[in-house]
């Protein structure tokens, strides 16, 4: 069973989710705001969290920036009534796994609440081998089809985040985070730099490092 930290203010909408959560079988801890989340999260160890960001107090775009600066890698899917390109990649820059638009179904929210569920129970697996590429973090090695394949560190630690977590969509700010150890507009370059230079030497799965316009890139099988 997994747990899920609710985190949304309006009632009625909270409690619907809460059902529907608890009738796919996960266990929903829900709440009101963000500052009682904080202190749940101390004692609870979450699976996913759902977060709204209008919260009384402490929005929830600023708990997304505490837990993760305290290093919480909890997924968190964003339910906000806030469609906006700038508020969806604010989201993802400071460390959203996902972004749902209210209104939304619930089996919308089911969809996306088990595709996250999927991806993160996987991740062990999938960092070690993914389309015939295999990484082996304890030897910083990268062997494609049996071969060694050579990279720099920079373009080995991007493959590893990149693999990682397939399918989500990073901002260029969070892979130079990331990557680099510092998140500024000016060296975005250099991230597609490198995503080039790293195609080019994956050849032909070099096409499963996406391009997401407007956004950043994301590995897809």
């Amino acid at each position: 069973m997994s747990t899920i930290l609710l985190i949304e203010d309006e009632a009625e909408l909270r409690e619907l989710i809460q059902y529907n959560l608890e009738r796919m079988g996960h266990k929903a801890v829900p709440l009101a705001n963000a500052n009682d989340a904080l202190i749940v999260l101390e004692d609870v160890p979450a699976d996913l969290i759902l977060l709204d960001i209008m919260l009384p107090g402490l929005n929830g775009i600023h708990f997304l920036e505490i837990i993760r600066r305290k290093g919480v890698t909890t997924p968190v899917i964003i339910l906000s009534a806030r469609n906006g390109e700038h508020d969806l990649i604010n989201a993802l820059e400071k460390g959203a796994d996902d972004y749902i638009t209210k209104p939304f179904s619930i089996d919308f929210l089911e969809a996306k609440v088990n595709a996250i569920m999927r991806r993160s129970s996987s991740d062990i697996n999938v960092k070690k081998s993914r389309q015939g590429i295999y990484i082996d973090d304890t030897t910083h090695k990268v062997i494609v089809d049996g071969e060694p394949l050579s990279l720099t560190q920079k373009e080995y630690d991007l493959l590893s985040l990149l693999i990682a977590n397939p399918q989500r969509v990073y901002t260029r700010n969070q892979i130079l985070n990331s990557v680099w150890g510092y998140d500024n507009d000016i060296f975005t370059r250099t991230v597609d730099a490198h995503i080039a230079s790293l195609r080019k030497k994956l050849g032909e799965r070099g096409r499963f490092i996406k391009s997401v316009p407007k956004i950043g890139y994301c590995w897809e099988d």
